[in-house]
């Protein structure tokens, strides 16, 4: 339930009225064919270093990378518990960081830090958060890979209005994953996120701590970014309106996304990690608004993947590389055993340029004992099947069929996003084939609530190196296609899918699903 300051919040209705306008409607633009780079209004479609987006360049002299220790972001402790509950608190608010040496930046944070407090949840026993915004403008908390039930979910428009607080309500019946949670204000998710209202949300169980595997201080969540700051130090962003309170969207240079000139992890720039020479693991997020990276280990071991999205693969999978997209989640282990006291191993991104192409660095600084092994078994896994399918869908993520003040907008179908047009009803208990195309540029594409399993992605007949296991989020490629298999369990209401990349999503790349 939602808590208002003075007693009603705004109206679903209401706030699809204010959404109108401040986009002052949306008309259908002339005929679009194809997948053209040039459209009528609000710039070409572009791409940079692999990521749908253009180069925002800093004002101010980045700094000199694998200076700075890497951050471990707090584990938030519960305020109470019961029987069953665990109960947090935590206030949207702003806050100031050093992630510049010598300068200030002003975040939006989650208790006032980027990233936000670790929250750390057992499955099958209920995690309460009581958020309340100290923000100047509406938020929206979305648990990304929660099985969470809709009126908790983080529905674009479900509001929480500065000067108030909502409970959200998680009951974590879902195996141990690395699960995140985020802003998710209609129109304004790309920005907010970017000001730092982004943080790890951590699920345990029995069979997982049964495994043997790195653990404690060698278990790391490591929150990758980037993004790009003005001259006074504050981050940078071509919001059309910085109030976040009038018009949405970003400048026309920058409709296909948001890519930075520096690279963040867990909020440090091209930070340093001494190791021991032993296995750790490593929750890796991508974070980013629009950047997509292919991470390896310069002069480092291979990544052993242990996990997705949503929890453990049946099996260990080897990488000499992971291309990771935007919301995308790889829980890998790393044994640095075989490197001597001094050895350094570099993080690099091969997908970037320059600066980018640098991520952070791990320094062996000692030996210790390490008895964590990696299991050639891992987890019980369903493996899905076509026949498993009642119906079949398909959804075209790509630039068209709407506008607003100028700007060709991002569609799924055609179509702009309204939270009142539902264009997929699943029944709860089945399972549907759904076929995702990407045109344009490239697109992350994420559904709320629904796992599901790759069956083909970009052009190949099977799901390829790395979408093993249950997922939340498919990468495609620039004209990419991904078949996937996805179950609709937990809970019966509305929910959305949308692209992540974020710009996207806030030029209308969404659509909402009610599961009956």
């Amino acid at each position: 339930m939602t808590d208002h300051p003075s007693g009603e919040g705004p109206t679903r209705r209401t706030v699809v009225r204010l959404g109108a306008l401040a986009l002052g409607g949306l008309v259908a633009p002339p005929a679009l064919t194809g997948c053209s780079s040039i459209f009528p209004s609000g710039g070409g479609n572009n791409s940079a270093e692999g990521s749908a987006g253009g180069l925002l360049e800093s004002e101010v002299e980045l700094p000199q990378p694998f200076r700075v220790p890497l951050p471990i972001p707090d584990v938030l402790a519960p305020v109470r518990t019961d029987g069953t509950t665990d109960y947090y608190e935590i206030t949207q608010r702003p806050g100031e960081a050093e992630i510049l040496p010598g300068r200030t930046t002003e975040v939006w944070g989650y208790e006032g830090t980027f990233p936000g407090p670790t929250v750390v949840s057992r499955r099958g026993r209920r995690s309460v958060v009581r958020h309340r915004n100290d923000l100047p403008v509406p938020t929206v908390v979305h648990l990304h890979g929660g099985v969470t039930a809709p009126e908790h979910d983080g529905f674009p428009t479900d509001l929480v209005l500065p000067g108030s607080d909502r409970e959200y309500v998680y009951e974590m019946d879902q195996p141990a994953a690395t699960l995140w949670y985020h802003d998710h204000r209609m129109d304004f998710t790309g920005p907010q996120v970017y000001r730092g209202l982004a943080g790890f949300h951590l699920v345990h169980d029995e069979h997982e701590e049964s495994l043997g595997l790195p653990s404690g201080d060698r278990d790391i969540p490591l929150l990758v970014c980037d993004r790009a700051f003005a001259s006074d130090g504050s981050f940078a962003y071509p919001s059309v309106d910085d109030s976040l309170t009038g018009m949405p969207g970003v400048t026309s240079d920058f409709m296909s996304g948001v890519l930075g000139d520096c690279i963040l992890v867990n909020g440090a720039p091209w930070p340093v990690l001494e190791v021991a020479a032993v296995r750790y693991r490593f929750r890796i997020l991508n974070a980013s608004n629009a950047r997509r990276y292919r991470l390896r280990l310069d002069g480092g071991p291979s990544f052993v993947q242990i996990g997705s999205d949503l929890g453990l693969l049946a099996a260990p999978v080897e990488h000499e590389e992971i291309d990771i997209a935007q919301a995308e989640r790889f829980d890998v282990v790393v044994d640095f055993s075989g490197h001597a006291v001094g050895d350094e191993i570099t993080l690099v991104n091969e997908r970037g340029r320059g600066r980018t192409a640098e991520v952070m660095r791990f320094v062996v600084a000692r030996e210790e004992q390490d008895d964590s092994v990696v299991p050639d078994r891992l987890a019980d896994l369903e493996t899905l099947t076509e026949a498993d399918a009642v119906a079949e869908r398909e959804f075209v993520l790509q630039r068209g069929g709407a506008e607003a003040h100028g700007m060709t907008l991002w569609t799924v179908n055609g179509e702009a996003f309204s939270p009142d047009t539902i264009v997929a009803q699943p029944r709860l208990g089945t399972v549907e084939k759904w076929t995702i195309r990407g045109l344009n540029v490239e697109h992350p594409f994420h559904i709320h609530l629904a796992p599901f399993q790759v069956l083909a992605a970009n052009g190949d007949d099977d799901p390829g190196p790395f979408n093993s296991g249950w997922k939340d989020t498919v990468n495609l490629d620039n004209g990419g296609r991904a078949e996937i298999l996805l179950r609709f369990d937990g809970y019966r209401g509305k929910y959305v899918f949308h692209c992540h990349n974020l710009e996207h999503e806030d030029m209308m790349m969404m659509a909402a699903f009610e599961v009956i």
